[in-house]
């Protein structure tokens, strides 16, 4: 025998949701009204496709969740509304807030909204998909004062990073209900990841490189500080490994980095894992575009790489190949440490301090000063004209990235010998990064020696 599902009531409801934003999300207050009169079924406030789109999902997920009634089923006018009106809201993550304000208006089902904040994409069956931004709705949530966050099961762990919040991990809509028909009677629980060291792609890739010892002190003393480098030199000199040799050599984030960049790179969807502790390594195509790098999009305002490279390593290779516009564009992160977008739907001021390595070569063919060059002057000269220069003032350090001898590329060493370079670089970097912790702790926005304004230079130096 079928089960007789409720009929819908006329009310009012209001529960709390959040719109990702970077560096924290805004709290959106989602609200249902319900009165008699001619079907009608809407979301006002300013939503874009995927929200208006919010209204199929949820029909779909109440259906088909026990005992019931379906939105679309009923002999009422339904309004539901997000506000503040002026912020544009986006993508799914206000899919379970718009259910629960419907189901709580309806008198579906009973609870008090105070201090719980929800975000979650519903499927068609009701249960709960994993949604972008998610640790800065937690961040969010924190400071706007709430006490229980509800999110999917598989955003728990980014969530878990932030303190002072009963974080619930959901799975399916009919879950939350429980929940929230017998809440848990513990208090705010505080939850912190514990940070663990991952291993880098190029590992020990110091170790790999003969030679070039000027080049690798080099860039030791630019990652101490945090300085952009050039490294110049013909091809083939191993300016592309001691660029990616960085990853393995820079210190683990602080407890406050690994809250920025992962919020970043859950915002972004290039999260691979529940946290970054690891600074970001990023290397962008020589091909890539203005958006790509800087951000921005046609759909909306993203962050680029530059952003993604927060707190890390933005690799430029073949850098006098990228378009002089892309080039052009680092001015304002390089100098300010933050990209300022401007476009028709919105605008948007995202974080970009990283420290630059450009690859490049001395000419188009990249032997230019020897024998086996076939470059024109006229060629050379357009060449290294595409970087200007307010770009190549902004980068603190250019090192040559000679040809190494053959004896040297074939002198064999051992395994005590390799591994001992890569653990003193560490070593030192991270000495210096703890140093210039205490030297900064108490300037904001001051982290390393390349943050340095000419203010502290006189005061430290």
């Amino acid at each position: 025998m079928a089960v007789k599902k409720q009929k819908i009531a006329s009310g009012f409801a209001r529960v709390f949701g959040a719109q990702p934003a970077l560096p924290k999300a805004h709290v959106v207050t989602v609200e249902c009204d319900i009165v008699k009169g001619l079907h009608a079924f809407a979301i006002v406030g300013l939503p874009d496709k995927s929200v208006e789109e919010a209204k199929d999902r949820l029909a779909a997920a109440i259906k088909n969740t026990d005992e019931l009634e379906s939105p679309k089923k009923s002999n009422k006018k339904i309004v539901l509304s997000l506000a503040p009106a002026a912020l544009k809201k986006e993508g799914a993550v206000f899919d379970l807030p718009l259910a629960l304000a419907f189901l709580l208006a309806s008198e579906q089902t009973t609870f008090n909204p105070k201090g719980k904040l929800f975000a979650s994409e519903l499927a068609l069956n009701g249960d709960v998909r994993g949604i972008l931004g998610c640790l800065s709705i937690a961040i969010a949530a924190r400071d706007a004062g709430f006490t229980d966050l509800y999110i999917p099961e598989e955003n728990f762990e980014e969530a878990s990073l932030v303190n002072g919040l009963h974080i619930h991990a959901i799975t399916s809509l009919e879950h939350v209900l429980a929940i929230l028909k017998n809440p848990a009677p513990e208090k705010a629980a505080k939850k912190v990841a514990t940070p663990r060291v991952l291993p880098t792609e190029d590992d020990g890739a110091l170790d790999e490189i003969r030679g070039q010892e000027s080049a690798k002190r080099g860039l030791i003393i630019a990652a101490a500080g945090a300085h952009n480098i050039a490294l110049y030199g013909p091809p083939g000199t191993g300016k592309t490994l001691l660029a990616r040799a960085t990853a393995s050599i820079l210190p683990d984030l602080s407890e406050e980095e690994v809250l920025e960049v992962t919020t970043i790179h859950s915002l972004a969807g290039t999260l691979q894992s529940g946290a970054m502790f690891r600074p970001p390594f990023r290397s962008p195509h020589h091909t890539s575009s203005y958006a790509s790098l800087i951000g921005g999009g046609s759909s909306g305002v993203r962050p680029g790489e530059a952003t993604l490279a927060h707190r890390g390593v933005l690799f430029a290779d073949e850098f006098p190949e990228f378009h002089r516009d892309v080039i052009q564009a680092l001015r304002q992160p390089l100098e300010d440490r933050v990209v300022s977008i401007a476009r028709s739907k919105g605008s948007a001021i995202f974080p970009a301090s990283f420290m630059l390595i450009a690859a490049l070569n001395p000419c188009p063919c990249g032997f230019w000063g020897s024998t086996r060059c076939e470059c024109m002057p006229h060629i050379v000269e357009k060449y290294r004209r595409k970087i200007s220069g307010p770009v190549a003032d902004r980068i603190d350090m250019w090192v040559t990235v000679p040809e190494m001898p053959m004896e040297m590329l074939v002198m064999r060493r051992g395994e005590k010998e390799k591994r001992t370079e890569t653990n003193s670089a560490r070593a030192q970097i991270a000495s210096a990064r703890t140093l210039q912790r205490a030297r900064f702790k108490d300037i904001k926005g001051v982290w390393t020696n390349a943050d340095m304004r000419p203010r502290h230079i006189e005061e430290f130096a």
